[in-house]
């Protein structure tokens, strides 16, 4: 019975659809209706600028570490990074958002931030690098995934690593679009200051 409840709560908490809520209250702007039209730090930090990308990335990982950290303020005997799972779920099929929300990136290392902290900043250090890199944001978030699970596999973590490996499958998932662009040489780059 736990499971479920906390299962639904963090669904829920993943639903909140922070870059949706940024643009509107802050510039007035439904940013659905902008750029790549998704409702992630992506998008909204093309759209809106470094400030609302800023809050909308903290507030979904921050989505992600607060349903795994369900289980641990109630106490309860349930797995906390399956429940993180649920909110990834909730950040990209939003309940409040016509179920049209992220691509689970930062919600996913909310997540892993809630259990492992170390890996966490190894994910950011690894998503920087890349970003440095290649220029390409969902690539950077693709191949974090992959050095994520490499990361798990080396702590041992069985549970770490299930769930590793299916947010890294999902996160390659939502980037479908993303890779044939790359391929074609289309996809678009970040500009650094």
């Amino acid at each position: 019975m736990e499971y479920i409840l906390f299962a639904i709560i963090a669904y829920l908490l993943g639903s909140i659809p922070s870059a949706l809520i940024v643009g509107k209250v802050g510039y007035n702007i439904d940013i659905r209706e902008h750029g790549s039209g998704n409702l992630g730090a992506t998008n909204t930090f093309r759209t809106l600028g470094v400030k609302a990308g800023s809050i909308v990335t903290l507030a979904d990982i921050l989505k992600g570490t607060l349903a795994t950290l369900i289980p641990v303020f109630f106490n309860a005997d349930v797995y906390p990074l399956l429940i993180g799972v649920f909110a990834v779920l909730g950040h990209t099929y939003p309940l409040f958002a016509k179920f049209k929300g992220g691509k689970a990136v930062a919600t996913s290392g909310g997540i892993i931030l809630g259990v492992n902290p170390i890996l966490f900043f190894v994910m950011i250090a690894s998503f920087l690098l890349t970003l440095y890199l290649t220029k390409y944001v969902s690539l950077s978030s693709m191949i974090t995934g992959v050095v994520t699970v490499i990361a798990s596999i080396i702590i041992g973590d069985v549970g770490l690593i299930i769930v590793a490996v299916v947010l890294t499958v999902f996160v390659f998932y939502r980037h479908t679009e993303n890779i044939k662009r790359i391929k074609n040489k289309t996809e678009p780059k970040i500009k650094w200051m």
